[in-house]
């Protein structure tokens, strides 16, 4: 198991100073995005910087859903700024953007590709030393501040990849709840839809004991290695937590104990999955985002079309359980059951569909788009989306039932409505 540093409780970011003080850092790199930058949590950060004299540059130009090219000018800027240490404020993107940036800075002969998961890259081990990395994280979705993984859209091909290592996960992460206090209504149900699907993905993964060859060498296993019973457990809590304060968090901005646990329970999720791994929804929700046309999401203030990553991920969610149900039943019942479905007369045979329905339930009453239809889609998109889901092999190999390109294109076609 590998995990960050945690650190939890309102007010918490006041101590970053102290921290890269503690670490001796005498050239800091800043990172959020252009919103973030006027907003309290990076005022906080900026505070706390002043307070204890640390020297810092700023780098706000990190863009909302990365890109390959959006990753390169944030490693070209953190090559140029020889820093010692790194503080991410933001939600995943900054932090993932953070995260390649310190390890490419940190590895400056590596060609961009030589980390980049195969087999779209080369998915090589890293045995660079990496510099410290705070990372501070203000929605209640990734789990980036604590995992390895940092994805991002590659351009060329229209798909979404990324790097996942150990080496590259923060070294603490400030979960402070006073910085979910600033995020808008979509931004809370999008970024929760994330940390609903960590749970239910890692928790229906397949088992590590099915994974195989075991690698030659510790240094090549995978951070994701399917359902195990560490994992397991974070992953129920945070499903636990979703289930009572989603909601909540959602309909009530003025709501501060959910969203305090909705931040927490990000965190829990990240732990789960950023060990055991996510399968068919995160799969698939790549191309979904990769292959935007014109959707632009309330709540958001960008300048590009964009799918936000929890949507893109929770629109498949009901065709993939009931795919994956007929392995483990009792685990996609159970979580049902977490999520409010009456499961005492329940068939274990239905187990699939009684989650589903429980899903689509629980995104109806939370005003999701009705379907990838509602975002842009159609039939005839398909085609592109199977081919952009085949090379998500790092986490379709994790999906507890195998798929063929024919059931994608059932699930994709199953997910155009929802309701």
């Amino acid at each position: 198991m590998a995990i960050s540093n945690i650190r939890y409780g309102e007010g918490v970011t006041k101590e970053i100073g102290m921290d890269l003080q503690n670490l001796d850092a005498r050239r800091v790199c800043l990172m959020t995005d252009k919103n973030l930058s006027q907003l309290p949590p990076v005022n906080a950060v900026l505070n706390s910087l002043a307070k204890y004299g640390i020297n810092f540059q700023m780098y706000d130009n990190v863009r909302v859903e990365p890109t390959d090219q959006s990753f390169l000018d944030a490693i070209k800027f953190a090559k140029k700024g020889e820093f010692d240490a790194y503080v991410a404020v933001g939600g995943g993107s900054v932090i993932d953007t953070c995260k390649a940036a310190n390890l490419y800075a940190s590895s400056p002969t590596s060609d961009f590709l030589d980390y980049v998961n195969a087999p779209i890259g080369k998915g090589k081990p890293v045995t660079v030393s990496l510099k410290p990395l705070i990372a501070v994280p203000t929605t209640s979705g990734t789990g980036s501040e604590t995992t390895g993984v940092a994805i991002f859209d590659f351009k060329e091909l229209k798909v979404k990849t990324g790097i996942a290592s150990r080496a590259i996960k923060p070294t603490l992460g400030i979960i402070d709840p006073l910085h979910t206090l600033s995020m808008p209504e979509r931004i809370v149900a999008n970024s929760g839809f994330d940390v609903l699907c960590h749970a239910l993905e890692s928790y229906t993964a397949l088992p590590y004991t099915m994974r195989s060859p075991c690698p030659s060498n510790p240094i090549s296993r995978p951070a994701y290695q399917g359902s195990n019973p560490i994992s397991d457990v974070w992953a129920l809590h945070a499903l636990r937590i979703v289930a009572k304060y989603l909601k909540r968090a959602v309909r009530n901005p003025e709501d501060r104990e959910a969203r305090a646990n909705m931040h927490l329970a990000s965190a829990f999720a990240g732990i789960g999955f950023g060990n055991a791994g996510v399968h068919l929804c995160h799969g698939m929700s790549y191309p979904i985002s990769g292959l935007v046309k014109t959707y632009k999401p309330k709540d958001y203030n960008v300048d590009h079309s964009l799918v936000p990553h929890g949507l893109s991920v929770v629109l498949t969610s009901p065709a993939v359980f009931a795919f994956t149900a007929q392995i483990h039943p009792e685990r996609h019942l159970e979580a049902a059951e977490i999520l409010g479905a009456d499961i005492r007369t329940a068939r274990i045979k239905d187990a699939g569909f009684i989650l589903a329905d429980t899903l689509r339930k629980f995104l109806f009453d939370l005003n999701v788009d009705d379907g990838l239809a509602a975002i842009g889609y159609s039939k005839a998109d398909i085609p592109a989306l199977v081919k952009g889901t085949l090379p998500q092999e790092r986490v379709t190999k994790l999906s507890p039932r195998p798929q063929t390109e024919e059931d994608l294109s059932a699930l994709f076609e199953a997910s155009m409505k929802l309701y």
